[in-house]
């Protein structure tokens, strides 16, 4: 009953899916290790860093009995400026930043297991803990991993964000069943990758990645690159705009024009950006990338 009573005030905040599973080493953990041995990873060193927690979660919180994937849906029209230069749609740039809202909801979520098991202790892990948090989705039933490596809830697609509850609270756990992969015989994002970087199903050369490029990178963007940013400056869904299983709707205005990000002081950034995702990037590298597309 307490994994229904969870599941239903999770919906209530507005998350799509929510699924429990055991701290146990990742179902994808030897593919990750893998994967780190024959890419390069760029900036990303972190990746790297903390592998012994990435593989036992229960190093993350002593006494921990559940692993809870929560999956939030972001919005599937694109943000645009009004002379057309776009953003990834996660970046929800007149919203919060995601990691603050989804902690948030994550509190809420964590007074409800309190109240039940009032000697449990939880943490919250929004994107920056080292969790492979799409391996602890898929065991946990809330969707499966598509060709392009993200996580797709059926009935809504990979427009989503996925944050992770760990508690010493024992919720009853599903035995793990592979769910089927809705991708068949479809490659539509292998194949209209605009770099190349999906290498293959389920692999992402990462330094070649435009997200990776517009946001991670510290170095610049060469002009090859730059002429497969088509009109996005920060970040790159074309891999979940293919997918037949995504919803397509028309971009919308939420941007200010681009000259009036070229013209913006740090001052100006931090009163519009301060607080969105488009911080991580910062203003320098958001002109950068936006000079490249002119």
């Amino acid at each position: 009953m307490i994994n229904q009573a969870f599941i239903d005030r999770a919906r209530e905040l507005g998350f799509i899916a929510a699924g429990f599973s055991n701290p146990q080493t990742p179902i994808y953990f030897e593919f990750f290790l893998h994967w780190l041995r024959e890419v390069e990873v760029g900036d990303m060193a972190y990746l790297k860093r903390n592998i012994e927690l990435r593989r036992d979660p229960q190093r993350l919180l002593e006494g921990l009995k559940t692993v809870i994937s929560l999956a939030y849906p972001y919005p599937a029209s694109k943000p645009s400026t009004p002379d057309g230069y776009a953003v990834s749609r996660y970046s929800t740039p007149q919203q919060q930043d995601y990691h603050l809202r989804l902690r948030g909801l994550g509190k809420r979520l964590c007074k409800l297991i309190k109240g039940v098991f009032p000697e449990s202790r939880s943490r919250i892990c929004v994107d920056s803990t080292p969790i492979l948090e799409r391996s602890f989705a898929l065991t946990s039933g809330i969707g499966f991993i598509g060709k392009n490596n993200m996580l797709i809830v059926r009935g809504h697609g990979s427009y989503l964000f996925l944050a992770e509850i760990l508690t010493t609270a024992q919720f009853s756990t599903p035995s793990f069943k592979e769910p089927e992969n809705r991708c068949g015989s479809c490659t539509e994002c292998i194949d209209s990758c605009p770099t190349g970087a999906l290498r293959a199903p389920f692999y992402v050369d990462a330094p070649k990645c435009l997200s990776y490029l517009t946001i991670e990178s510290k170095t610049g963007i060469d002009k090859g690159m730059a002429g497969m940013m088509g009109n996005t400056f920060f970040g790159c869904d074309v891999c979940q705009e293919v997918c037949p299983l995504n919803r397509r709707d028309r971009p919308t205005v939420s941007l200010p024009s681009k000259d009036s990000i070229l013209a913006m002081t740090e001052m100006d950034f931090k009163r519009t950006f301060g607080e969105t995702a488009l911080e991580r990037a910062g203003l320098k590298k958001l002109k950068s990338n936006l000079r490249l597309l002119s």
